[in-house]
Parts: C-alpha cells; sequence; structure tokens
C-alpha cells in the first residue's frame, strides 16, 4: 500500500506538471473520493452497513484532513520556510463552501424534527442531497473555469524559479492518468482488507471501534497527504491547500448525494448527525480553518493549533 501511495503521487505530481492548477490535484482528490464512495455505496447497498458509515467516515476524513494533515503541513511549511504565501481568494473558496456543506449534513439533522433520529426525513434528504451537488457542481465550474487564477500559486520559490511537480521524467497525459489510477486502486481496496484486520485487533487490545476506522482514513488518505506535505516542504503551498480542502468539500460535496439518494432507494435512514462533543469539534474546526485561511501568510503557529486540535479529536475517540 505503501509503495502504490509513492507511486500515486508520483503519477498525480506529474499530472499537475502537465495540466497545470488546479487540475492536477482536483484529478487526485476526485479520484481517491469516488473510489472510497463506491466502497460506501457498495457496502450499504449489501445491507450490512451500520446508519452511521457514512456520517463516521466523513467526520473521520474531516478531522484528518482539516486538521492532521493541513496541521502538519503548516508546521513543516513553516519550519521550512517560515511563513509561507498561497491565493487568498482560493483558500476562502474552499471554506466558504466547505462551512455550509458541513453544516447542513452534519450539524442540522440532530436539530430537525421531522425524524425523532438526527436523519432527514425523505423531502429533506431530496432537497440537501440536490442543492449539495448543485453547489459542488458549481464551486468546480468557479475553480476549473471561470476563476481558475484563484487556485494557482501566487509566487514562486525562495530562489525566483518555479518549482517542479515531479522530480521524475514526465511522459504523456493517458500513461500517467491510466497508472494513477492503477496505482490508486489498490491503495483504497487493500485498506478495506485491512479494516477486518484493524478492527479484530481494535478489538483484542480494547481499543474503540473508531480508532480502526481513523486507521482506515488515514491509509486512504496517505496519497494525497503526502503529495501536500510534499510540496508545502517546497514552498508550494496553494497545491497542499487544493489537495486538502479540496478533499475535504469533495468529500461532503459527493459523499452526502450518494448516500442520502441510496437511503432513499432501499427506504433506510442515513444518520448524519454528529453528537454534541462532535459538533463542537466540527465547528471549531471550520471557525479556525477559517481564521487560518483568513490571512495572506501562515506560519507553524497555524500549524500548531490545528495539530493539537487533531490530538483532541484523537483523546475523545478513547475517552468520549
Amino acid at each position: 500500500m505503501l509503495w502504490a501511495s509513492f507511486a500515486v503521487v508520483r503519477h498525480a505530481d506529474a499530472l499537475a506538471e502537465i495540466l497545470g492548477e488546479p487540475y492536477g490535484t482536483l484529478i487526485l482528490t476526485l479520484a481517491v473520493i469516488s473510489i472510497e464512495i463506491a466502497l460506501i455505496s457498495a457496502v450499504m447497498l449489501t445491507g450490512d452497513a451500520a446508519p452511521t458509515l457514512a456520517r463516521d467516515t466523513m467526520f473521520a476524513i474531516l478531522m484528518i484532513v482539516l486538521n492532521g494533515l493541513t496541521g502538519a503541513a503548516l508546521l513543516i511549511g513553516g519550519l521550512a520556510h517560515r511563513e509561507q504565501d498561497y491565493n487568498l481568494q482560493g483558500a476562502r473558496a474552499f471554506v466558504a463552501v466547505l462551512m455550509p456543506l458541513a453544516v447542513f449534513s452534519l450539524v442540522l439533522p440532530k436539530y430537525t424534527v421531522s425524524t425523532a433520529d438526527p436523519t432527514f426525513s425523505a423531502p429533506q434528504a431530496f432537497f440537501f442531497a440536490a442543492v449539495t451537488l448543485l453547489l459542488y457542481a458549481v464551486f468546480l465550474v468557479i475553480q476549473t473555469i471561470r476563476h481558475r487564477g484563484f487556485f494557482e500559486q501566487p509566487a514562486v520559490a525562495d530562489d525566483g524559479a518555479a518549482i517542479p511537480h515531479s522530480a521524475h521524467a514526465v511522459r504523456s497525459l493517458p500513461y500517467h492518468a491510466v497508472l494513477l489510477a492503477l496505482t490508486l486502486l489498490p491503495v483504497v481496496l487493500l485498506s478495506k482488507r485491512l479494516a477486518t484486520v484493524v478492527d479484530f485487533g481494535s478489538g483484542r487490545l480494547g481499543l474503540p471501534v473508531e480508532f480502526g476506522g481513523v486507521v482506515i482514513a488515514l491509509l486512504v488518505l496517505t496519497p494525497e497527504g503526502l503529495a501536500a506535505l510534499g510540496a508545502a516542504r517546497a514552498n508550494y503551498l496553494q497545491r497542499s491547500v487544493n489537495l486538502l480542502l479540496g478533499s475535504a468539500v469533495a468529500t461532503i460535496g459527493l459523499t452526502v448525494p450518494a448516500v442520502l439518494a441510496i437511503g432513499l432507494v432501499i427506504d433506510r435512514p442515513v444518520t448524519l448527525g454528529l453528537d454534541d462533543a462532535g459538533t463542537v469539534l466540527l465547528v471549531l474546526t471550520l471557525v479556525m480553518s477559517a481564521m487560518t485561511f483568513g490571512g495572506v501568510r501562515t506560519s507553524l503557529l497555524q500549524g500548531a493549533v490545528h495539530l493539537v486540535m487533531f490530538l483532541a479529536y484523537l483523546m475523545l475517540i478513547f475517552s468520549p
């Protein structure tokens, strides 16, 4: 899995160099999230999935991406370059879309009164699935066509030279696209196999069930995480922002419509609302993300804050 993850990063870097930002990072993000959604949907359709599967998966990915990986990227970049530039307009666009999508899907269901559980009623599920997908589609148009410049690195490296994405030879677009898919599939598919082993080990060691989900989510996100950390170390923070915030937005923008649609088709409720502690952590994470990416530069201080919030998330898994 780790070998495949490094191969994914290499081919994603090559695609980013061929296509330019934000297309290179967008391809990697959509590939990872699409396969993950397909696996969640398959489990739901077999009837073996817990009603909280989608919620727990989305929440774990958001905490890992917005706190763990973002914190590590900012910390590494801050240690190497003190302060780093990124495109403020692009980062604000990510956060502006992420905040309502996250609240609609993970907070609001707990406070609606149409159902007794933290779920959506059928009309609510249809409405929020539609508006979530529509808003994400509008965002993709903004990112790739209308305001593509918002998601490009505003400055070059310290020495004034452009930073190449890939240290390896860059070949044709079809070559790297096909190999990206072929190397990405083992990462996600093997992680599901590993889930059985992790769950068994967690049970034998008396670890919380949620811990296994975090481990699997970390493995699935390894390609994006490695690419984001490498970009931050190379002083190309905008690519890290595109990868990490883009992954968070895509996770909700694609997962919520898919699972709500499946729930409507098979007539099974999908629990989306978080508990009180999860809600507090999510809201705090969104507020902190808005503050972190609300200025022109970042430093290791913001990275340390996000890492502390990720540690708090892990602590609450072991001691709710």
